[in-house]
């Protein structure tokens, strides 16, 4: 693992198998009281905490300077003993060291682990982007959800890790291995590997040259991005609705990068909404190092230096180098004045 930002890419590896392996604990015990509700009422559970708490912990732990932007705060935390207790046990559990064990300073470390997140984001320096659950729905039902970090640094994204507990290792073979690592370094390549096995892969974006001859890979909920301006620009690239791949989280990216799928795109379903930075850092690197593209709706490079948000862009458009130009020119078409 030489080279370019070994350190943190091993680092980074750890935090995400270790969130991964806390997040699957969860979901096996998991009742339906323990989900709180987010202000964009999508459910978050004690998983969430519990993944930001160990990924901060090793983050401060070997890179104390490097600030945080974590997508969770510790308000629900300080409110309820029960959750907080619940976390402190899940994250003891897969964490190498117990973090603490008199009351005061439960409720004190966690609130420091899960708040040292709360970086406003920039241009300058060093900072780590973390989803702790991205797809929260996909991991309530029990299909895709992703860890993801990322590693930002004046403003460009520098690697990329995401976990993947429930995809398989090879989609042709859905009842196969399950757990995947996707990463990248800028300049690096992209590679894959199990849960299981240390081993690195390289991987690719599809090398199509039309964008009929691949598929879509587009969200299971339809509040993340317009499926009907998906299904009229799929048409119009003369791709079958009926070969598009749906699932959840930033595993979407992960597929694009082996080449899966070819296409990857999130139509704005409102003009003022803005993406995060933590849903699309790791995995706009991964499918760059992988040979693709990663737009916004209007072919602007994405943004990540402007804040916790994707201010300067809307929506995003993902595919293989080849086809890239072709799947953007149908998006403006479809989008035409609403751009």
């Amino acid at each position: 693992m030489a080279g370019y930002l070994a350190a943190e890419q091993k680092v980074a590896i750890n935090a995400v198998l270790q969130a991964s392996k806390l997040c699957t604990s969860v979901f096996k015990a998991l009742v339906s009281d323990e989900t709180v509700t987010k202000k964009d009422k999508s459910p978050v559970t004690v998983a969430d905490f519990g993944a930001q708490a160990i990924v901060n912990a090793l983050l401060q732990r070997h890179f104390p300077q490097d600030a945080i932007v974590g997508e969770e705060d510790s308000k629900d935390l300080v409110a309820d003993p029960v959750l907080r207790d619940r976390v402190l046990a899940l994250v003891n559990g897969v964490h190498d060291t117990a973090l603490v064990a008199d009351e005061v300073r439960i409720t004190f470390f966690l609130t420091v682990l899960i708040d040292v997140g709360n970086y406003a984001g920039g241009n300058k320096g060093r900072f780590w982007t973390l989803d702790p659950i991205d797809g929260t729905k996909g991991f309530l039902r029990g299909e895709q959800f992703a860890v993801c970090l990322a590693l930002v640094v004046d403003g460009k994204v520098e690697l990329g890790v995401l976990g993947c507990p429930n995809l398989p290792v090879d989609l042709s073979k859905p009842d196969g291995e399950r757990g995947s690592v996707f990463v990248a370094t800028r300049g690096g390549g992209a590679f894959q590997r199990a849960f299981t096995n240390e081993v690195l892969h390289r991987i690719s974006t599809t090398k199509v040259t039309k964008a009929a001859q691949t598929n879509f890979c587009e969200s299971v909920e339809a509040g993340h991005s317009s499926q009907g301006d998906n299904a009229q620009i799929a048409a119009l690239l003369g791709i079958s609705p009926n070969s598009n791949v749906r699932m959840d989280s930033q595993c979407k990216y992960g597929i694009v990068s082996r080449g899966d799928a070819g296409i990857y795109l999130r139509i704005p379903v409102s003009a003022t909404y803005e993406e995060k930075i933590w849903d699309h850092a790791g995995g706009m690197l991964i499918v760059e190092e992988a040979g693709g593209v990663v737009t916004d709706v209007e072919g602007k490079p994405l943004d990540f230096g402007v804040g916790r948000t994707l201010k300067n862009n809307k929506g995003v458009v993902a595919a293989g180098k080849e086809i890239h130009a072709e799947v953007l020119a149908a998006v403006k078409e479809v989008l035409g004045p609403k751009l």
